[in-house]
């Protein structure tokens, strides 16, 4: 029994939430690819062993593979699933069938098919913020202060409770949330705090704390505070019903939220800000969809959204293998007016492999690390 309640409770709702992210995001490979004429010959949810599959008329394999921790799209004349060109077959191709590899396409036609991939993982993001919005509609907050913890920050710098966030470092605030979404990736870095008091507006800088928070399922996480609670009277909590324009809008910003808070976070990453070890892999993923899952459609959908922009900034990255490095490789042949070599390239796709490998490694690691703390 405790078997089955793992696999419903944490593996089922993890393979559903990943293999409809993979699925859209390949989708969008496939379908730029298809319309600048490029032929595809496999498309896999999963990688490994075929497990089910199916040709369809233009010759495209589509199968679902073993291993349930991505997928791809296969082109003519790739060596690979990372689009690697199969030097030996491109060779032995007329100049009619080389226009139908990736390789062999336009310049503009392989930027747009590659790029096409993490873009349909944005506009997911969007469409699922949307339908949220759409249903549940925009919980709001006032950014009124109804108490300051001791010791705090927000202590320290003189805020009283009664006062009204206006700006964080001179960006303008209207909501309870945005305070807490610019203060929690800030930790330990100078804010200035725009507060109205009264007929008075005042300018207060403090420095937000690293402070260590578990929520509801024991899962840690660094974020920064600077001491400010709110609640029901002084927040004035409500719930704003949105049109549907209103909600793509808000579906819109909310993936941009995510966008811009996973920079601040790689960047809080690298000034020694925040720890590494909150770098999560698939494990913790599987963990997350299945908690979330506990808490409803509406959690779950959220955290889908989360992941499809964090796998299409993942496969932004500068890296030979991933969607960043072709159009690194791209941006180099347009500036030089002719592809890379294609030792260069293998050399790149190599050093990217053992890049990917190494980053997989360490997350799965620090997986393991939290599980059996």
């Amino acid at each position: 029994m405790a078997v089955f309640g793992f696999l419903t409770g944490y593996i089922v709702p993890f393979v559903l939430v990943l293999s409809l992210l993979v699925f859209v995001h390949e989708m969008g490979h496939y379908l730029v690819g298809r319309w600048s004429g490029i032929r595809i010959l496999a498309f896999s949810i999963g990688f490994g062993p075929e497990l089910v599959g199916f040709n369809d008329r233009h010759g495209t394999r589509w199968k679902l593979s073993a291993i349930p921790l991505g997928g791809y799209v296969r082109f003519f004349g790739d060596a690979d699933a990372a689009s690697k060109p199969d030097e030996a077959e491109l060779s032995s191709l007329t100049p009619e069938e080389k226009a139908q590899t990736l390789s062999g396409a336009k310049l503009w036609k392989r930027a747009a098919t590659v790029a096409a991939g993490p873009i349909a993982n944005f506009l997911l993001a969007i469409v699922i913020f949307s339908v949220i919005f759409a249903i549940y509609g925009r919980p709001l907050a006032d950014p009124v202060v109804a108490e300051v913890k001791a010791d705090s920050a927000a202590a320290a710098a003189g805020v009283m409770p009664g006062d009204v966030l206006v700006a964080l470092d001179g960006k303008s605030v209207s909501t309870f949330d945005d305070v807490v979404r610019y203060v929690s990736v800030r930790p330990e870095l100078p804010i200035v705090v725009t507060i109205r008091r009264a007929d008075m507006t005042l300018d207060l800088q403090m420095v937000p704390r690293r402070t260590e928070m578990t929520d509801r399922f024991g899962n840690k996480m660094e974020i920064g505070l600077i001491g400010i609670v709110t609640n029901q009277q002084s927040g004035n909590f409500r719930v704003e019903k949105l049109t549907p324009l209103q909600s793509v809008g808000e579906g819109a910003r909310q993936t941009w939220h995510v966008v811009t808070g996973t920079f601040d976070y790689l960047s809080n990453l690298l000034t020694g800000r925040m720890n590494a070890d909150q770098l999560g892999g698939p494990v913790r993923v599987a963990q997350a969809s299945g908690q979330m899952a506990t808490l409803g459609i509406a959690a779950l959908l959220q955290l889908a959204a989360v992941l499809s922009v964090s796998i299409g900034l993942l496969n932004l990255m500068p890296i030979p293998v991933l969607d960043g490095g072709h159009l690194i490789l791209y941006a180099l042949e347009a500036l030089r007016g002719k592809p890379v070599s294609a030792n260069a390239q293998e050399i790149a796709f190599r050093i990217g492999m053992a890049m990917i490998l190494s980053l997989m490694v360490f997350a799965t690691w620090n997986d393991i690390s939290r599980l059996i703390g």
